[in-house]
């Protein structure tokens, strides 16, 4: 709503200065005719007494009537350009405001993403924690069963060699039976 009212202001203030340069024309036009200067009667005395600067003061009102025309179309200038700022304004303000919203949505995006990368790392040391632990387990399991391999071996001799003391007790007591056989 007030856009069109600076623009009616802006096209009323061109036409009055228009209008005030086409009198101003005229009053110099009349100004340059040559007229019989005007006296005036002084009422105490009865005298009349000419109007001081009458000749000056005509040219004195188009000057200032010229100056208030350039005043006008500067103004009107000014308000187009002011309009003309106005509306960047608010298209940098729009723009801005896009910008700000899009820096929040960044700003969740980027948190989103820290906090997973947070989990992401805790479930990795997790694992590495796990897989640390496995990797004892395995060691010790190992030990374990390089042990009991040790033991069971030294077993098997063991027997091997009881069995074989055994064979040995068990062939000369055959070998002695033989013996007493042949004898009787």
């Amino acid at each position: 709503m007030m856009k069109c009212s600076k623009k009616s202001d802006a096209k009323l203030a061109d036409r009055t200065a228009t209008l005030e340069a086409a009198r101003s024309a005229e009053v110099i036009r009349i100004q340059e005719e040559p007229r019989p200067s005007p006296n005036l009667k002084d009422r105490k005395t009865g005298r009349e007494k000419a109007i001081p600067g009458s000749p000056n003061t005509g040219d004195a009102i188009a000057k200032v009537r010229q100056e208030l025309s350039e005043a006008q179309r500067s103004r009107g200038v000014m308000e187009t350009r002011l309009q003309s700022v106005t509306e960047e304004l608010q298209k940098l303000k729009i723009q801005s405001s896009l910008d700000s919203k899009r820096i929040g949505e960044l700003s969740k995006e980027k948190a989103g993403l820290t906090t997973g990368m947070r989990d992401r790392d805790e479930e990795l040391r997790g694992k590495a924690k796990l897989l640390e632990d496995v990797h004892d387990e395995t060691v010790s399991l190992t030990l374990q069963l390089n042990m009991a391999e040790e033991h069971s071996q030294q077993l098997r001799r063991e027997n091997k060699d009881l069995v074989d003391r055994w064979m040995a007790r068990m062939g000369q007591e055959a070998d002695a039976m033989n013996d007493k056989s042949k004898f009787s």
